[in-house]
């Protein structure tokens, strides 16, 4: 194959958005040409090669805390991505705009490349009007319609969408009219390159019996505050003091996460590890004994491929869940699913595990199972190559 692609990605830098990464080294295996255009995160901005992969990198916005700062952030990022894209037109060229989500803004930069012959592949990555409701967005207001509206004209400027999963498909289908035949799902999988299940580390247990972990970012929508709860639940009324819970992960609550875990009384039993290196992550998820995925039932997590899930799998531990359906697509029967929105029964899912060893052992070898014969990303990277046929 043959053709030159320009990635662009404004929620999370590149290399660090790893489904991006995996796209990218993908297509490049595959014989295409890759740039990419991102945020820098916390390292240096400019231009590098990474794996034969062309980064392009501008410094990131400060963090967002009101509309105005979202407002400013969704500015100053296109208009750098515009000036870098002219930049890598002039030096590199590309045949296809890839755009990833969220925002939905990047169709207008299609456009402008659309009489040069560039054509346009929108990666669905989130349901942005559902994921501001799940902030706590109203659904009468300017915004959310505003958000509708920028869906509508992404999906309807797009010559190919991906989607990560089939109820991304549905919508891209029914709110997008978008033609069955020009939508690809391509879920989001682990790295086996990234990932190595090891031997389990008993000294991250801290000599207690058994190790809780989550992983993932901790923002508003993510309700990390439903794990601190159980963790109370379990600690001072089932005077469980024989496990340790491990939070990796950063994000805008993460703060706010740590002064409730002082309120609560469960600094013996619950540690905020921050971003982690890879091989720390490794170590943790080889040595847990139960992974945890509290988001809760809303418009957005039930259609939702949440990637910690599939994470978890790879490393064959049993998962606590909320019941969401692209969850049970996920994990089937390698989790247990609470009540939606119950964070006692969310404990007591986890307390029923953790008095199962049988049980644990026998939903691990499911969920490795299910990630070798379907989960892994190796599985996606065809049809990613098919979309990619498709469009150019």
């Amino acid at each position: 194959m043959s053709g030159r692609i320009l990635i662009i990605v404004q929620n999370l830098p590149v290399p660090f958005d790893r489904r991006v990464w995996l796209e990218a080294v993908a297509l490049r295996e595959a014989g295409y040409t890759v740039s990419v255009i991102s945020p820098a995160g916390p390292e240096p901005p400019g231009r590098r090669v990474l794996d034969g992969v062309y980064l392009v990198r501008y410094p990131s916005p400060p963090e967002a805390h009101s509309l105005a700062g979202y407002l400013f952030e969704f500015v100053y990022c296109w208009i750098c991505t515009l000036v870098l894209s002219l930049v890598v037109y002039v030096s590199r060229g590309f045949d296809a705009i890839h755009a990833c989500n969220p925002p939905e803004t990047y169709f207008l930069l299609a456009l402008l490349y659309r009489p040069l012959g560039v054509r346009f592949l929108f990666d669905h990555h989130d349901l942005s009007p559902e994921m501001y409701l799940a902030k706590g967005g109203h659904p009468d207001g300017w915004l959310f319609r505003g958000l509708r509206f920028l869906e509508r004209l992404t999906f309807r400027t797009a010559d190919v969408v991906i989607a990560t999963n089939e109820s991304h498909k549905r919508i891209a289908m029914e709110r997008g009219q978008v033609p069955e035949a020009d939508i690809f799902v391509v879920r989001s999988g682990p790295d086996s390159d990234r990932l190595r299940l090891l031997p389990p580390d008993l000294s991250l247990k801290e000599g207690r019996q058994y190790l809780l972990c989550y992983l993932g970012e901790m923002c508003p929508q993510d309700r990390v505050d439903i794990v601190l709860q159980a963790m109370h639940h379990l600690a001072h009324n089932l005077g469980r003091t024989d496990l340790l819970c491990v939070l990796m992960g950063g994000g805008s609550q993460l703060a706010r996460l740590r002064d409730m875990n002082r309120e609560m009384n469960l600094a013996n039993w619950v540690r905020f590890l921050g971003r982690v290196s890879d091989d720390l992550l490794c170590r943790y998820l080889s040595t847990a004994d139960v992974c945890l995925a509290p988001d809760p039932l809303t418009a957005w997590a039930d259609q939702s491929t949440m990637n910690k899930v599939v994470e978890y799998m790879f490393f064959g531990k049993p998962v606590v869940a909320f019941d969401l359906k692209e969850t049970r697509v996920s994990a089937q029967d390698a989790a247990l699913y609470a009540t939606p929105n119950d964070p006692h029964d969310f404990a007591n899912k986890i307390n029923t595990l953790l008095s199962a060893p049988e049980r644990r052992q026998e939903m691990g070898q499911i969920a490795r199972r299910r990630v070798q014969d379907q989960l892994g990303w190796e599985h996606s990277v065809p049809h990613l190559l098919k979309a990619y046929q498709r469009l150019l």
